[in-house]
């Protein structure tokens, strides 16, 4: 199941069952009136968050779906998945739009970028794949973790100064936070992230302890 929850009162307002195994990942909508769920049973749903029905179940990957994502307009969701490929859907139609190959292993995380013309891939292949949404095609390849780093959450914020934008990876045995390839935050083993989410100068780590760690930055160069 997936439930929502109120955040002022810790009341649970909908559970929304449909799926015939374990949910590995939720995003909602940036309108806030759709959640995406993806599952183990190698399908993609999406959610009314108001009535808590089930408008569109998203079939086509052949393994479990890892890891969801909505374009910055809400019209695409693409979707991470053990067959080692990363699905673009429209969300209106709950049609396939691109298929997107070239990993080695399973999908770990999606994420697009703010204006929604990249999507960027993580993989326990340990490589980071930047994608083209509009023909799939893949842009460019980042390599550098090592076997004991799998890449599993990515994240790409606002442009600065680069045209791509700084670019924030974090991996399940790594113990920096990283900007520009450079170490700029030391994790200790209590803080190593499960999960991570970047928004402007903010970086939110989410800790196998269950601790959220919040980082404020005073600059574009991510200076505590």
């Amino acid at each position: 199941t997936v439930k929502l929850w109120d955040t002022a009162t810790g009341q649970c307002q909908q559970t929304l069952e449909g799926h015939s195994h374990w949910v590995s990942s939720v995003a909602f909508s940036p309108d806030g009136r759709q959640l995406a769920s993806g599952s183990d049973d190698r399908t993609v749903k999406l959610w009314d968050t108001a009535t808590g029905q089930c408008q569109q179940t998203l079939e086509g990957h052949g393994s479990s779906v890892w890891s969801v994502a909505f374009s910055p307009d809400g019209r695409q969701l693409a979707s991470g998945s053990d067959d080692k490929t990363v699905k673009l859907w429209d969300t209106a139609t709950g049609q396939c739009q691109q298929t997107l190959e070239g990993h080695s292993s399973w999908v770990s995380s999606v994420a697009f970028s703010p204006d929604g013309r990249q999507l960027a891939s993580g993989s326990y292949d340990e490589t980071v794949k930047l994608w083209d949404t509009a023909t799939g095609q893949c842009q460019q390849t980042l390599e550098g973790h090592s076997s004991l780093e799998n890449v599993f959450e990515v994240a790409i914020q606002e442009p600065t100064g680069d045209p791509m934008g700084q670019r924030h990876m974090l991996s399940q045995q790594d113990v920096w936070i990283k900007n520009r390839s450079q170490n700029i935050v030391w994790l200790p083993p209590e803080y190593r992230a499960s999960s991570c989410a970047v928004n402007g100068s903010k970086i939110a780590v989410g800790c196998p302890s269950g601790r959220v760690l919040l980082l404020y930055f005073k600059s574009e160069y991510l200076q505590l």
